[in-house]
């Protein structure tokens, strides 16, 4: 008759003490899964600044808070980077878009005006359109992993480039110079071509001083295979580059610290192509200011037999 009612009140004091701690235990414990939670929904809203950033140790919440932090940082650069392209993409398809126009309407109001004359620049501006056009849709491309890997040799894809570009480079003034040895890897053969002379052209038609003297205006692009792979690399002379410069070559639409707006250079998606393609091959691009003036490109591939 004692120990009954005793006992049954240590019962109850020990089972309201189990629920609260339990209950107290159970939200700290899932304290984490609820600011992840919250989280999740902020990114699905929209919202990509957020993080979590969880204190405390480095159990597996931490873990995983860390991984939804880096996996944020991620998105909200590739977004705001996609949102960056599209709008120098659509400023760039506009101009020519517009100059055509301009020119309708002034041959419109002025039918004595010389027809030759309007048609060979409508010619030029619809080039210049059509040329974006295509750099856009290699660009696409080139974000895609290759479907089928083939044997390449990056010496038989550089000089393919390189007497391409030929011409070009003696109408500039400028010497090419080729030293390449058999450099295998592996990969889309269409896709090499397309990044050995896009770094080609680029080298040539960036390859300029800011004064009119007699300079060296060179051009040299050379393959090799070493332990690090297989290795393409395209140097030019010009004018010194900063770092900080180098470092923006590959965005879209970019040359030096300018946007591209001139017919003869291009589109300004040449460097930005070429890391797409890189990227898609399992490779590094490098780009380094030349002591004496002008940039070195070097694409680094896994070589054949690390495939």
């Amino acid at each position: 008759r004692v120990f009954a009612p005793r006992a049954a009140a240590v019962m109850v004091v020990l089972l309201i003490v189990g629920l609260v701690g339990g209950w107290v235990l159970a939200g700290r414990m899932l304290a984490p899964l609820d600011r992840i939670t919250e989280a999740a929904r902020l990114t699905i809203s929209g919202s990509l600044a957020h993080r979590i950033r969880l204190e405390g140790r480095d159990d597996e919440f931490r873990e995983l808070a860390d991984a939804f932090d880096a996996m944020l940082g991620w998105l909200e650069a590739h977004v705001a980077e996609q949102q960056r392209f599209a709008a120098n993409a659509s400023h760039e398809l506009r101009t020519p878009l517009a100059i055509t126009q301009a020119l309708l309407e002034v041959a419109a109001q002025d039918p004595a005006r010389d027809s030759e004359q309007l048609v060979s620049r409508l010619q030029r501006v619809n080039a210049r359109a059509i040329d974006l056009s295509e750099a856009l849709l290699v660009l696409s491309r080139a974000n895609q992993r290759p479907v089928a890997s083939e044997p390449v040799d990056l010496s038989l894809v550089a000089e393919e480039a390189t007497e391409a570009l030929l011409p070009l480079a003696e109408r500039r003034g400028v010497a090419l110079r080729s030293d390449t040895t058999p450099t295998s890897t592996a990969g889309s053969h269409a896709l090499l071509v397309q990044l050995a002379t896009n770094l080609v052209h680029n080298a040539i038609v960036h390859n300029a001083w800011s004064d009119d003297q007699p300079r060296d205006r060179s051009v040299w692009v050379t393959t090799g295979v070493d332990d690090a792979g297989a290795r393409l690399m395209v140097a030019n002379t010009g004018e010194h580059l900063a770092p900080e410069i180098i470092a923006t070559l590959t965005e879209p639409f970019r040359r030096g610290s300018e946007r591209i707006r001139t017919d003869d250079e291009g589109v300004g998606l040449g460097l930005a192509i070429v890391r797409s393609i890189t990227d898609a091959h399992g490779g590094t691009l490098t780009l380094a200011p030349r002591p004496d003036g002008g940039m070195t490109a070097t694409v680094l591939l896994p070589a054949a037999h690390d495939r």
